[in-house]
Parts: C-alpha cells; structure tokens; sequence
C-alpha cells in the first residue's frame, strides 16, 4: 500500500451509532468509483460516516493488491469522504479478503458509522440496555417477502388468523415473515 497521510479522527464510543463492515464484492478488477456519489451523500446527509474503506482485487493471474483511499486509481473518485479515515482494517485482514477472491475480482471493504441511530443506541446505553440481536434481511429475501405480500393469502388462511385485535395486514406479514429463510415455523 502506498497510502498517503490520513487525518487523524477522535471516535467517541459512547456517542456513536451501530458501526457496520460491509465488503461489497465485483467482477473485474477495476474500481470505477460509479458508487462515489451515493456513498458521500450519505455521509454528507448525516445517515453515515466512512470510518474506513480500502480496496482489494485478485487479477486474472492470481495476484493481489490493496488500495487505500490515498492510493491511485481510487482516490480521485473518493477523495470526499477520505478526510475521515481512521486505520481500522489492517492489512493482514485485507491480504486475507484479497486471498480469498475468485481470479479477476475485486471488492470494496468499507466500515461505517450507522449515524441514524446514533441517538437511539445512546439512549438504550444509557437505559443499561445491550442489542441481544440484530438481524439484516438479503434484499433477494426482501423482495420475495414484497411479492408473497402482493400475492392474496387465500380468505381461509386470512381469517384462520384474523382476530379482532389482527388486521388483515397483520395476517399477510405474518405469512410473509414465516416465508422468510431465518423464520422457525
């Protein structure tokens, strides 16, 4: 890595929102940057903040690199959010995904602040409360669960179901969650 300066941040944990790691994988070896604009929106709109981002491929012949924000050919298309790093992805980890990828692949590991919920994960700490679990739906499963909604449970499924304190609309996410790869029916 030939990464330049980074400035230095001050996390203050008990004032941050969930923080996120995400590692979103391509195929090519070649970072476009097309997803720039989004990513600084939601940075510049308070929903976010880029802790940390680098960028890892395997070429064709087995090789691997990483690139940092400071390091070409990304740091022109990310150089927003890049006066936020904080060096929280080691290289060791970073050669490890990089590994790890088919031939002619690549990825981008980003960590985040989830700032959204920065209020409400204070105030739970400060209820003496903890998150005892989390769960993030696939958007495949999202979507199957939208159109199982869409699709009419039949009348005896609705009103098997239905009581007076159950809307109909309860009844068909019910359906709908228990479709879902994580329910237990």
């Amino acid at each position: 890595m030939t990464g330049g300066p980074v400035m230095p941040v001050l996390l203050e944990a008990d004032k941050m929102g969930p923080v996120d790691v995400a590692v979103i994988a391509f195929e090519g070896s070649d970072f476009t940057g097309d997803m720039a604009p989004a990513l600084a929106d939601l940075q510049a709109s308070g929903t976010v903040k880029v802790i940390d981002m680098a960028f890892v491929r395997k070429a064709a012949d087995g090789s691997t690199s990483i690139a940092e924000l400071a390091d070409e050919p990304v740091a022109g298309a990310f150089r927003q959010l890049a006066d936020t790093q904080v060096e929280l992805l080691s290289e060791a980890d970073l050669a490890d995904l990089a590994g790890a990828l088919a031939p002619d692949s690549a990825a981008m590991v980003v960590v985040w602040e989830n700032r959204w919920a920065a209020r409400f994960a204070s105030a739970i700490r400060e209820s003496h409360g903890r998150v005892a679990m989390i769960e993030r739906i696939p958007q495949e499963n999202v979507e199957r669960a939208i159109n199982a909604l869409e699709d009419e449970p039949s009348a005896g499924a609705v009103e098997e179901l239905a009581t007076p304190e159950r809307s109909a609309w309860y009844v068909r996410m019910v359906l709908c969650v228990s479709c879902l790869p994580f329910s237990h029916r």
